[in-house]
C-alpha cells in the first residue's frame, strides 16, 4: 500500500501494514478529496474494533480525532487515549456538541473526526445522529469507514457529500453498509436515524 500523496511510508505505517497483513486484513483507502471530514466507523460490535481501527489509522497515515467517554481519560491511562487522538466527552452534558465540534473544525483546518454512530457495542435500533449534524454544520463530507470482519477489510471505502435531505443521505449510507459485517453480527443494528419533526437535517 502506498500513500495517495506518493510519500514514502513511515516506519509506523509499515509496521501497521505488516500487522494487518499478518492478521489477514486488507486495507481500503478511498478517502474524500478534502482536508477535513467526518469518518463513520462502523459497525461497532466488539472490543476488537479499537485495535484494528487504530492499526488502520496508522497504516493510512491518518491523524484523526475521536470522541470517547470522559471516564476513559482519567488516570492512569488517560494520557494514552489522548495521545491516540481522543477527545473526552461527558455524555451527561446536554449542550450543543454538534455546534462545538463545527466550531472546532472551523478553527482547526485539516481536522478529521472519526465517530461510531451506533454509540455502543450492543444492538441498537437507531444510529446516533451526531455525525450527520457535525458534518452538516461544519460543511465537510462524510467518509465511509468500515471494519468488515466478514471480508477482513478495514479502512475507507468511499464518501458522500451530505445534501441536507437526511432520508436520501441515510439511504446511501445504509446501502453502503448493507454488505459490511461486524465481529459480532448479532449486535449489528439497522442503519437509520430516529424519526422526529426537527429541521431537514434530522431524519
Amino acid at each position: 500500500m502506498m500513500p495517495k500523496n506518493g510519500a514514502r511510508l513511515t516506519v509506523r505505517q509499515r509496521l501497521a501494514c505488516w500487522l494487518l497483513d499478518l492478521w489477514g486484513w486488507r486495507l481500503d483507502d478511498s478517502r474524500p478529496p478534502a482536508d477535513s471530514y467526518v469518518i463513520i466507523a462502523a459497525p461497532h460490535t466488539s472490543n476488537w474494533d479499537f485495535p484494528v481501527g487504530i492499526l488502520a489509522k496508522w497504516a493510512l497515515g491518518l491523524d484523526f480525532k475521536w470522541l470517547g467517554k470522559h471516564t476513559l481519560f482519567t488516570p492512569p491511562y488517560g494520557w494514552f487515549f489522548r495521545a491516540l487522538g481522543g477527545i473526552p466527552v461527558d455524555r451527561r452534558q446536554r449542550d450543543n456538541l454538534s455546534r462545538q465540534m463545527a466550531a472546532y473544525f472551523a478553527s482547526h483546518p485539516g481536522t478529521v473526526l472519526a465517530l461510531t454512530p451506533e454509540g455502543t457495542r450492543s444492538w441498537t435500533p437507531y444510529w446516533k445522529s451526531g455525525f450527520y449534524h457535525i458534518a452538516r454544520q461544519a460543511g465537510v463530507p462524510v467518509a465511509l469507514g468500515h471494519l468488515d470482519f466478514g471480508r477482513k477489510r478495514v479502512g475507507i471505502g468511499g464518501y458522500i457529500e451530505l445534501s441536507g435531505d437526511c432520508q436520501r443521505d441515510m439511504q446511501k449510507i445504509a446501502d453502503y453498509y448493507a454488505s459490511v459485517t461486524g465481529k459480532r453480527p448479532e449486535k449489528q443494528g439497522p442503519v437509520r436515524l430516529r424519526q422526529n419533526h426537527a429541521p431537514e437535517t434530522v431524519c
